[in-house]
């Protein structure tokens, strides 16, 4: 188990996808939840439902309510597990749990244990006030 820091709280499982460059919700990904930002390393990328670990989200203060969106719809990922904080991609978060009552948990987990998660494993994301922590 790998101890993190709970940004937002929630649980979740879902299969690692590890992004190698940040990413904006806003113009980067689209209504289903996929990465249609043609210059991103994992073009076509499907997030929906997925663990997303990357080092911190990229660009417009806009990607809050496009995640706030996604979590609604259903089409964003599982949870999101950060190196650095990312108060834009947090905002996204928060949105939809106070709007729709839906909860996504984001972790900060930091580096070089954010770098041990492995990508395409399927993890179990718990955070929580005062226990937070991804296990596979």
């Amino acid at each position: 188990m790998i101890h993190a820091e709970a940004l937002t709280s929630g649980t979740a499982e879902g299969s690692t996808i590890r992004l190698t460059e940040p990413l904006s919700f806003w113009g980067g990904t689209d209504a289903r939840g996929r990465i249609v930002d043609a210059r991103h390393p994992q073009y076509g990328v499907a997030l929906a439902g997925r663990v997303l670990v990357m080092e911190s989200g990229r660009g417009s203060s806009s990607s809050s309510s496009v995640l706030a969106e996604q979590i609604r719809s259903r089409a964003a990922p599982a949870a999101i597990v950060l190196a650095r904080s990312d108060a834009i991609v947090v905002l996204g978060a928060i949105v939809a749990a106070e709007l729709y009552g839906l909860e996504m948990p984001i972790l900060l987990v930091e580096p070089p244990e954010h770098g041990e998660i492995p990508s395409g494993t399927v993890v179990r994301v718990e955070a929580t006030p005062g226990e937070c922590g991804i296990s596979w």
